[in-house]
């Protein structure tokens, strides 16, 4: 039997030892390690590795998980680095994270030996759960928190402070927060989306197990059924109060209106985050039970749509835009001012538009029997100031009766690798 001990430094060499596995199989590109840690991280190129309908780029421009068609699972993780981790360890840990990340969104295991390939007497290098199912559209994004640059308590810890983004800053407080420490905030962070469950789950229990010694679980949050849409293909899903959401969510397609609110550009600065963006996570809960017993009158006037069809109570159809200065039979606003809609629209927000990738999430009961659940709102902004204009408007609408945010984090997330790098690199050089 495996004593701690050995077990315990067996999974923190797991990646490393794994790459090197690799870097000698058969027909795939390894791991160069240097002076001071510094890796070129390679991609699997053998013929299991060959890009198939299902599969997502790790490499390129931008990171995947942003502009991607939505998927239906949600793994999130957020994670502080160990206080006893240095700057080399830290960019090893990215650099393993990066050729983990780009295998198993291939659809491979993270290393050559896998779940089953290497030693008998020595844990895994893959859990295994993911043997046998296919890519699943896997993404996997990688985000920067503002504690990795400088600590709570001010410190320097990684020689960071100075290339900090001047933008990335904790979140001002809003009308509507209750936040639970615990449940907000992370050095780094990790989105897993999939379209199984089980393919997200794996990626981030197998990240945090090659994160073992260098990065701790700071918080995770499941989301499932996704409240947004990135794809003109895709139909606008529903939130847990029944209404459509994501209705005008920018799109893949939209290459002036992404360029304008979700990527950081070279003018912006830092320049190792150009081509980037911001990642902003919400934990929203939503009273279930008393919105339940809302007329839907009333619900839709609080929303500013029709339950139905998604349309806007001033008329047409769900993509019909709204007018704000219809009036109904009786003389008064056919959309009411502080609707959602209307608070939330880039109309009243100096035009401010999000790139929203939501899911809706259920953790169970509370200890009063209510349902607790809500929305995992995610959105990838330009800057977060765009961010906070909008929340400060929408934190009074009239839907903010029916909401408490309980958790929130911010990340400036890098530009995707280039092959032969690591997510981030341009930041430590």
């Amino acid at each position: 039997m495996t004593d701690p001990a050995s077990q315990q430094h067996a999974t923190a060499g797991l990646s490393r030892r794994g790459l090197l596995g690799l870097a000698l199989g058969a027909g795939a590109a390894g791991v160069a390690v240097g002076v001071g840690g510094a890796a070129l991280v390679g991609r699997a190129s053998d013929g299991s590795a060959a890009p198939r309908a299902d599969t997502q780029p790790f490499f390129g421009e931008h990171q995947a998980g942003i502009t991607t068609p939505v998927q239906d699972h949600l793994h999130f993780a957020a994670f502080d680095i160990m206080d006893t981790t240095s700057r080399e360890e830290l960019v090893e840990l990215l650099q393993d994270w990066s050729y983990a990340a780009s295998r198993m969104m291939l659809g491979l295991e993270v290393s050559a030996s896998g779940a089953v390939g290497g030693s008998p007497e020595a844990p895994p290098d893959d859990t295994g759960e993911a043997l046998g199912l296919p890519a699943s559209n896997l993404t996997i994004t990688f985000g920067f928190g503002p504690t990795l640059f400088r600590a709570a308590d001010g410190s320097d810890r990684f020689g960071l402070a100075d290339r900090a983004p001047a933008a990335l800053a904790t979140l001002p407080p809003f009308l509507g927060d209750d936040l639970d420490p615990d449940h907000s905030g992370g050095d780094l962070c990790i989105q897993a989306c999939a379209d199984d469950p089980q393919v997200a789950v794996h990626a981030v229990r197998n990240l945090s197990r090659i994160a073992f010694g260098r990065a701790r679980l700071r918080w995770p949050q499941l989301g499932f059924g996704r409240t947004s849409r990135t794809s003109a293909q895709q139909q606008t899903p529903r939130n847990l109060f029944g209404f459509k959401d994501g209705t005008a969510n920018l799109l893949a397609t939209d290459e002036h209106g992404l360029a304008e609110h979700v990527w950081v550009s070279t003018e912006d600065g830092p320049a190792w985050l150009a081509g980037g963006s911001y990642l902003v996570a919400r934990k929203i809960a939503m009273k279930i039970e008393t919105w339940d017993r809302v007329r839907l009158a009333e619900q839709e006037q609080i929303t500013g749509r029709t339950k139905g069809s998604g349309a806007p109570l001033s008329g047409g159809e769900e993509f019909t835009p709204p007018d704000f200065t219809a009036v109904s039979g009786s003389g008064i606003p056919a959309i009411d001012p502080a609707s959602h809609v209307a608070r939330a629209h880039p109309d009243a927000n100096d035009g401010i538009r999000m790139l929203r990738r939501g899911y809706n999430y259920v953790d169970g009961n509370t200890a009063l029997g209510r349902l607790d659940a809500g929305l995992f709102f995610l959105a990838y902004v330009r800057s977060p100031e765009r961010f906070v204009t909008v929340q400060r408007s929408v934190a009074t609408d009239l839907m903010m009766e029916y909401l408490l945010t309980i958790g929130s984090g911010l990340w400036a997330v890098p530009p995707a690798p280039s092959e032969g790098s690591y997510v981030g690199a341009a930041l430590f050089e």
